[in-house]
C-alpha cells in the first residue's frame, strides 16, 4: 500500500483518498494531491486568480495594504519585482520601492 501524504495543515499521517482528494480525518481539511507541495516537492504559492508563482517573478497588489509601523499605505496596482517565495502564512519575500524589505501573502498579489 502506497504512503498518502501528511496533512498540509495539521501535518497527521492519518490521511485517506476520497474520489481526487486527500481528507484529513484530525482537522477536516481536504486537498488535490497533483496541487500539494508534498506531490511535487517543492513549494506551491498561488496568485489571486490560481496562477503558479516562482521565485523572481513580478507581481501587482491588487489591494491598498496596510502596513505595520507607518502611517502609509501599499497602494494598489504597486508593481513588486524579483519576488522570493518562502514557506509561511507571508509566503512572498520582497523589496518595495519605499518601503524597504517586505513579507506578502500571496492572495492579495497577481502576477504581473
Amino acid at each position: 500500500m502506497a504512503e498518502l501524504a501528511p496533512c498540509p495543515e495539521c501535518k497527521s499521517t492519518h490521511t485517506y483518498e476520497m474520489d481526487n482528494l486527500l481528507v484529513c480525518p484530525e482537522c477536516g481539511y481536504e486537498w488535490n494531491l497533483e496541487d500539494s507541495q508534498t506531490a511535487t516537492g517543492e513549494l506551491v504559492v498561488k496568485d489571486s486568480n490560481g496562477t503558479v508563482l516562482s521565485n523572481g517573478d513580478s507581481v501587482i497588489v491588487i489591494k491598498n495594504l496596510p502596513v505595520k509601523g507607518s502611517s502609509q499605505n501599499i497602494k494598489s496596482g504597486t508593481k513588486v519585482k524579483n519576488i522570493r517565495l518562502v514557506e509561511g502564512d507571508h509566503n512572498i519575500d520582497c523589496k518595495i520601492d519605499g518601503f524597504g524589505a517586505m513579507a506578502l501573502k500571496s492572495e492579495f498579489v497577481r502576477k504581473a
